[in-house]
């Protein structure tokens, strides 16, 4: 009768967990599942954590803000929040505003926000603003990678001393061979329509934005902090773009990295999404979105 009762508590439970609709699975590089616990532990231990989101999925900035508290928990103002964003030359309202300086108003009516910043990245600024945390714009202003995109990176060298205040030193360190780069060629680096030449500065306005983040990230970050940054997978897969440039400078740093990807079927990871991150969120592909 025990047998029985033990056999039926079995199939129960295996029909519980087949049924069961999970928003996201968490894996390992190596595509096996881990516990969140493991990763806010992990994270907290790291000099940079980046979190590779799809800018569009709910989970992904849901998940954003709940790694953001739960580290904060640990490190309190050892933490300091940046994020792709966010442009360098903005740097100033977003500190204004946190520190508690400026309206709401003024500074999501001067900033130049996302269009779904109100949905995925204001909880995140609101947290550091409530905590007084350091939030960081990290991103190369959008006219200065256009300059790159048509002129490459000596485009950078004719602009003022103050338009150089917000990307780093001159020159730019590139490598074109690095995959991050290489395969955005055929991604749309072509010069224009119907034109069949590819464009080398198509993945050079890429780089500059990895370079860029990377500078402020590394320029505000220090012994015993933990820098979270929130950005575009791309910015930070396979440990190159991002995570490259801060290794040329200080390869000894701890850095953590995060990625965001959709599979039909999120139970078992696809092994082409092995070793591209630490950690990778698998959230299904039917997940509604943002925008």
């Amino acid at each position: 009768m025990k047998t029985k009762i033990l056999l039926l508590a079995i199939f129960i439970i295996s029909i519980a967990m087949k049924s069961d609709k999970p928003a996201y699975i968490l894996f390992d590089s190596k595509g096996k599942a881990a516990k969140y616990e493991k990763l806010i532990k992990t994270a907290a231990e790291a000099d940079i954590v980046f979190f590779g989101e799809l800018h569009n999925n709910p989970i992904c900035h849901w998940l954003q803000l709940q790694i953001t508290k739960d580290l904060f928990e640990i490190k309190k103002k050892k933490l300091v929040l940046g994020a792709e964003m966010f442009e360098s030359d903005n740097q100033l309202l977003l500190t204004e505003y946190i520190s508690g300086q400026i309206t709401k108003r003024n500074f999501e009516g001067q900033a130049r926000l996302w269009p779904n910043y109100k949905t995925d990245y204001k909880p995140l600024v609101e947290f550091a603003k409530d905590n007084d945390l350091e939030f960081i714009a990290t991103n190369i202003p959008r006219r200065y990678a256009s300059v790159v995109h048509k002129s490459g990176f000596e485009g950078l060298d004719s602009l003022s001393d103050e338009a150089k205040n917000y990307y780093p030193p001159l020159p730019i360190m590139y490598d074109p061979g690095l995959d991050c780069y290489k395969n955005m060629m055929g991604m749309g680096g072509m010069s224009g329509m119907g034109k069949s030449k590819p464009n080398p500065n198509f993945p050079k306005a890429q780089a500059v934005k990895d370079a860029t983040m990377a500078y402020f990230i590394l320029k505000n970050w220090s012994e015993g902090v933990t820098f979270l940054h929130y950005n575009g997978s791309y910015h930070s897969d396979n440990h190159e773009s991002i995570v490259w440039y801060l290794k040329q400078v200080n390869p000894e740093l701890k850095i953590l990295t995060i990625t965001s990807i959709q599979q039909e079927d999120i139970k078992k990871l696809d092994e082409k999404y092995y070793d591209k991150a630490d950690y990778i969120l698998c959230i299904p592909e039917d997940m509604t979105t943002t925008y």
